[in-house]
């Protein structure tokens, strides 16, 4: 435990989240430059098919400010009213002017950028991200708010020392979110993080609403450490969003594994492409598309209220919904089981859990 101490909470969360929480990384042109009237298509399918308020994720470092920009302008176009939509957004990252060939913060992963986008957590800047979020957004605010990536943050350590100031530029950043929140600007706090002992130790410290786990709860990756932390936080009333179940969009086709390119060449490479083509074998056996799979899966562990998924196809959006209530057969899973691709668990509820 730190001896900085956040800002205690004076009100109670006043939140709903779906089954299905709508990401918007697409948005921000992530591996491809998608065309102003996709993204409207995109937007217009998760508003027309959400059961309820539909729920937007969404962060600065998403095309550098982009997804933020385009998820306003495409809901202005629409003509949704501001409190027909709850919008998250994870800060961290602020968008400043691009003077590279490309952007530097993830060179290679986003399209068509005219900005890059640098790391700011602290008091002042998650505050500075928070505000740029929201002109960002345009007539639109963010209801829920976090901070990004903080594990990659600590990861700029070269010390001991460093690492413990950086982690009290977290806390300060989570002093500035209380505060929000106590204000009335911002209805929940969480974080999201591709790190998930980077969480454990934050939720330790601060007074966490929900959290965001990234690519660390798959159908290919869920260790048993990971489900007790999650059934932690699930007894203490934590909403626990599972993000990236498709690894990066690997366990569905693409070539990225955790949004790194996969080099087939290489020991870990060949493991990984040997997994999948396993895993899509099993998947044809019983008719079951790799995508329900993956998306049920999430599901599986306790205390998991909500998946996000992201796509660049409005004709997917609709479909990805309806994966909430997609029933598997149990020998579905027996079969990823006896093929070694997923370990049995008692804790984990693939036979018999519908969201």
């Amino acid at each position: 435990m730190s001896n900085i101490q956040t800002v205690p909470y004076q009100q109670a969360s006043a939140f709903d989240l779906p089954p299905v929480i709508f990401g918007t990384s697409g948005l921000g042109n992530l591996y491809e430059a998608t065309p102003c009237e996709t993204k409207r298509a995109i937007v217009k399918a998760s508003i027309d098919h959400s059961p309820a308020k539909a729920v937007f994720d969404s962060a600065g470092k998403y095309g550098a400010g982009l997804a933020l920009e385009s998820l306003g302008q495409c809901l202005s176009d629409l003509n949704v009213a501001p409190e027909d939509v709850l919008i998250s957004n994870k800060l961290g990252w602020y968008q400043v002017p691009l003077t590279t060939p490309e952007p530097t913060f993830e060179p290679g992963v986003w399209k068509g950028l005219t900005h890059d986008a640098i790391q700011k957590i602290s008091y002042e800047g998650i505050l500075e991200c928070f505000h740029q979020g929201n002109q960002l957004l345009g007539s639109y605010r963010s209801q829920l708010a976090s901070v990004h990536d903080p594990d990659e943050y600590l990861a700029r350590a070269t010390s001991p020392d460093e690492a413990e100031a950086l982690y009290r530029d977290i806390l300060d950043a989570y002093r500035a979110l209380a505060e929000l929140k106590n204000a009335g600007q911002i209805a929940g706090v969480g974080v999201g993080s591709k790190q998930w002992r980077v969480i454990e130790r934050l939720a330790s410290d601060v007074e966490l609403d929900w959290v965001m786990i990234a690519n660390s709860l798959t159908i290919h990756d869920h260790p048993a450490a990971l489900i007790d932390f999650i059934q932690t936080l699930n007894r203490r009333g934590v909403r626990v969003i599972n993000s990236a179940v498709f690894n990066g969009g690997f366990l569905i086709g693409s070539d990225y594994y955790n949004y790194q390119l996969v080099d087939k060449q290489t020991t870990e490479g060949k493991s990984l492409y040997a997994w999948r083509d396993k895993f899509w074998s099993v998947c044809q056996r019983f008719d079951v598309q790799p995508a329900e799979a993956c998306f049920n899966f999430g599901f599986t562990v306790p205390g998991v209220s909500s998946v996000a998924l992201s796509t660049t196809k409005p004709a997917k959006v609709k479909p990805n919904i309806e994966m909430a209530t997609k029933k598997i057969p149990p020998a579905f899973w027996t079969a990823l089981v006896d093929e070694g691709l997923i370990t049995p668990d008692d804790r984990l509820t693939v036979a018999t859990h519908q969201p």
